[in-house]
């Protein structure tokens, strides 16, 4: 499964944002990597440049590699509707960021492995694919076998978050995708339209 396993402090300081969650380091240190840090001037950045940082932090947030991003773009202009929106809407109704969203992990590369470990069923069936694309209706939940798992409990009693476009029964630690949310209601700082830009040229 191909995944980005490299330094993330370093490339949420790339882009001055905690990308990947919740990040002491980043906290201390929360400029640009490089020898010289802070001091370094920096140019200003060219259209390019700039709709490209975009594209790579929406991927590196969503834990998506470069063809599979392509593949959502194509998917996305195919679609009718804004392309930009239909992008991150694509995006959030991945398996792996619904588990993340509903709070059984903390993060969204552990909700991928919770997924790849086989710990995810959808609709009562054992999914491990991780880009899997839910619909609307679908009910996801912790696998019977998994409900018991430490890191899950730890996870969901440390999520406070709430989303209009999901459900979660902590009880039964299962959740429905009730629809694919809009753009108002994914809190990503994404600017998805330079992203279209990009991939337009």
């Amino acid at each position: 499964m191909a995944r980005y396993t490299g330094p993330k402090t370093k490339i949420a300081r790339k882009f001055g944002e905690a990308i990947f969650g919740e990040d002491k380091n980043f906290e201390k240190r929360n400029y640009p990597p490089g020898q010289h840090g802070n001091a370094r001037r920096r140019g200003k950045k060219s259209e390019y440049a700039t709709q490209l940082m975009e594209k790579q932090k929406a991927k590196y947030t969503y834990g998506i590699l470069e063809r599979q991003f392509s593949n959502l773009f194509k998917k996305a202009q195919a679609a009718s509707g804004i392309t930009g929106e239909i992008l991150l809407q694509l995006c959030e109704s991945r398996l792996d960021n619904v588990v993340y969203r509903m709070g059984v992990s903390n993060s969204r590369s552990g909700a991928r492995q919770l997924v790849s470990h086989r710990h995810i069923t959808v609709n009562g069936e054992i999914v491990n694919i991780p880009s899997y694309s839910l619909q609307e209706g679908d009910v996801v939940a912790v696998r019977e076998k998994s409900k018991s798992l430490q890191a899950i409990d730890n996870a969901l009693a440390s999520n406070s978050n709430v989303f209009e476009w999901l459900t979660w029964n902590l009880d039964t630690k299962t959740g429905t995708f009730v629809k694919v949310p809009e753009r108002l209601q994914i809190p990503e700082n994404i600017k998805e339209q330079l992203i279209v830009e990009l991939y337009s040229k």
